[in-house]
């Protein structure tokens, strides 16, 4: 199968998916946030994982949309903690619905991922699969916790907040990965392989996230920039900021940190003049690339990885 086609596949699938009928408002958030769209790169990552072992791709694709729907019931709860109105352009489901079905909705979301993995593996792999969702499901929620933390200090150091972004975000990208070298039948050398380089690069990408959110172009970007600056979000850049700044530049980064609601342009204006006296900007990038050059390092451990590694090359360019 082509790129392309395991795409088309993938949304098939996902457009099958009826989750349950009854009640009807339980279940209709759930093909609703799964609906809506979105990069699915953790199913694309797991099948393209898979197809370096065996051709038949198409048995891989119910367990890459479990991966999806795990992926989304995460979104769907951490948009109730954010108070997110909008996901992907359209309002989340708490606004849609109200917060008790988002969060009774979400939990039965996260019981179709257990059955759905459980019909798609099959006997002979069903527990090591499980053990290794539940596993990577925790890491998930303790970097939701991480990052929830973070909120309420100001004592968050690069590694912890590294450490935080490879639980939260990139530890289902290596999972997706892992997952399809698994039930491909790979050997344990490749699985591994393949999970650093899912993980590096989940890094690389929040990363990069992270540096758009301030030097993005609004158009390219899909929302405002600077709202990591306006919230006063622990990322990157202000953690970098936080470490290297001394005197006045210390003494005006703290006033603009400390700065009431309402300023926002002159505090995005002000708070990124700092990054760029700081060089911020290069530090960011030279990290972005550590973690994107150690992704494809791991990647080159696995023989007929071509497709894959083209298909990563895209994602970094993507992003930049």
């Amino acid at each position: 199968m082509t790129l392309e086609e395991i795409s088309k596949a993938i949304d098939h699938e996902i457009a099958g998916q009826t989750f349950g009928d009854r009640p009807k408002s339980l279940y209709e958030p759930i093909r609703y946030i799964m609906r809506l769209g979105g990069k699915r790169i953790r199913p694309l990552l797991a099948c393209l994982s898979y197809s370096i072992y065996r051709s038949d791709v198409e048995k891989m694709i119910p367990a890459a949309v479990a991966v999806e729907a795990f992926h989304n019931f995460t979104l769907m709860h951490d948009d109730i903690m954010d108070d997110a109105p909008l996901r992907r352009g359209k309002p989340t489901v708490h606004e849609k619905w109200n917060v008790s079905t988002a969060i009774l909705s979400g939990d039965v979301m996260l019981v179709k991922v257990y059955e759905m993995l459980l019909a798609a593996v099959g006997d002979q792999r069903c527990q090591e699969a499980l053990r290794l969702f539940n596993r990577t499901a925790i890491e998930v929620c303790e970097g939701q916790q991480l990052d929830m933390e973070f909120e309420k200090t100001d004592r968050v150091t690069e590694d912890g907040y590294v450490e935080m972004i490879r639980l939260k975000t990139a530890a289902l990208i290596g999972f997706s990965l892992e997952l399809g070298a698994m039930l491909a039948g790979a050997p344990e050398r490749d699985r591994v392989a393949l999970n650093r380089f899912g993980v590096n690069m989940g890094i690389g990408f929040q990363l990069m996230d992270d540096f758009l959110d301030v030097y993005g172009d609004n158009n390219k970007f899909g929302k405002q920039v600077g709202g990591d600056i306006v919230s006063n979000k622990k990322t990157f850049l202000l953690i970098k900021a936080q470490q290297l700044s001394k005197g006045k530049t210390k003494t005006e980064l703290s006033k603009w940190l400390k700065a009431k609601p309402g300023a926002r342009q002159k505090k995005v204006k002000g708070v990124t003049e700092i990054y760029n006296h700081l060089g911020i900007a290069d530090l960011t990038r030279q990290k972005i690339q550590s973690y994107f050059d150690a992704s494809l390092a791991d990647l080159s451990e696995v023989k007929g990885s071509k497709v894959l590694v083209e298909f990563a090359r895209t994602l970094m360019d993507r992003q930049r």
